[in-house]
């Protein structure tokens, strides 16, 4: 009868938002959607066991197949599992699960910032990569130039060399090279993006040349040329929306305004006024805090991805900084 609840278990086809039913014929039939809130605060996790990766992911989601206010990223670039919840307690409670439920020990830390880096200018690059160990060597030459790209634009590679300077078959090495530095990174650790690689002339020789030559010679010609074309480190902004109480609203847009945030707009919502901006993504780490702090509670707040900027000339300083420490003891 409607409103009758029942409990069924042991079927672990069963997630959130199913709908039983005896027929294929009822396959049609869905719940009418409902908005939930969206998980903004994050935890990085991983497991203080090793092999127990695969058990992580698994479990992890399994929690994200019940839960619509759970959810997990996996972020390539900082090599991160992220999950995200609707504040500390609820991540609190999803750990204290997967320990005692799933008996599955990890340890959590910040979410890394996916800051990116880029050039400013044109600039050439060149390397003559001539190794000798007594039987046939390795040599490769490559000259290559950069240019910036607009932001967003990613990557491209072009060949322009003449007259097989470079043989075709070695071309995909230099490519490859210029790749593993950018993926890398050349003066924070982050990958490179926003720019245009021209590989124009070069030098090969008829018995040393080979693809590790100029794999390494296309590295070290990207790098020397990025050095010289004004690097700089990129960090993501966001678009914010905050709704709360609008008596807390002078409060809330100084506090974002002291996070290097920008308001963009204002607008009334049934008892509360939404106040829309744009904010750096490394000034929210702890935002679920104080908002709550700043609103007693009554706050809350969505953020989506707008583009990347360039970081202030302390901040970029400190992460370069930070890159040379951990290359100096490597």
């Amino acid at each position: 009868m409607p409103g009758d609840i029942g409990a069924i278990a042991k079927v672990d086809e069963i997630v959130f938002d199913s709908v039983l039913h005896d027929s294929h014929d009822e396959d049609h039939i869905h719940l009418r959607p409902l908005e939930f809130p969206l998980p903004m605060q994050g935890l990085a996790v991983e497991t203080k066991k090793k092999g127990d990766e695969q058990r992580l992911f698994d479990v992890l989601h399994k929690l994200e197949l019940e839960d619509p206010c759970f959810k997990i990223e996996r972020h390539p670039s900082t090599h991160e599992t992220v999950m995200r919840g609707l504040g500390d307690l609820h991540l609190r409670w999803k750990l204290e699960k997967m320990s005692q439920q799933y008996k599955l020990e990890v340890s959590t830390t910040p979410p890394k910032i996916p800051y990116r880096e880029t050039i400013t200018k044109k600039a050439e690059g060149h390397c003559r990569h001539k190794k000798q160990t007594g039987g046939a060597g390795q040599f490769g030459e490559v000259f290559l130039r950069i240019e910036p790209l607009p932001r967003g634009a990613g990557y491209e590679f072009k060949d322009e060399s003449k007259g097989g300077v470079i043989p075709n078959v070695f071309i995909p090495a230099v490519e490859k090279g210029v790749r593993q530095a950018l993926d890398t990174g050349i003066i924070a650790g982050y990958p490179v993006e926003d720019l245009r690689v021209i590989v124009y002339d070069g030098k090969h020789h008829p018995v040393d040349s080979k693809e590790v030559a100029f794999v390494s010679a296309g590295r070290k010609a990207i790098m020397d040329a990025i050095m010289k074309a004004g690097p700089i480190v990129l960090e993501p902004i966001v678009d914010i929306e905050i709704v709360a109480p609008d008596t807390y609203m002078g409060d809330l847009t100084s506090d974002l305004s002291s996070k290097r945030g920008h308001i963009t707009g204002t607008q009334g919502r049934s008892g509360a006024l939404a106040v829309t901006g744009q904010v750096p993504l490394s000034e929210l780490s702890d935002y679920q805090s104080r908002l709550r702090s700043v609103t007693g509670g009554h706050g809350s707040y969505s953020i989506e991805y707008s583009h990347y900027a360039p970081v202030p000339a302390p901040t970029q300083l400190h992460l370069t900084s930070l890159y040379k420490a951990v290359a100096e003891e490597d």
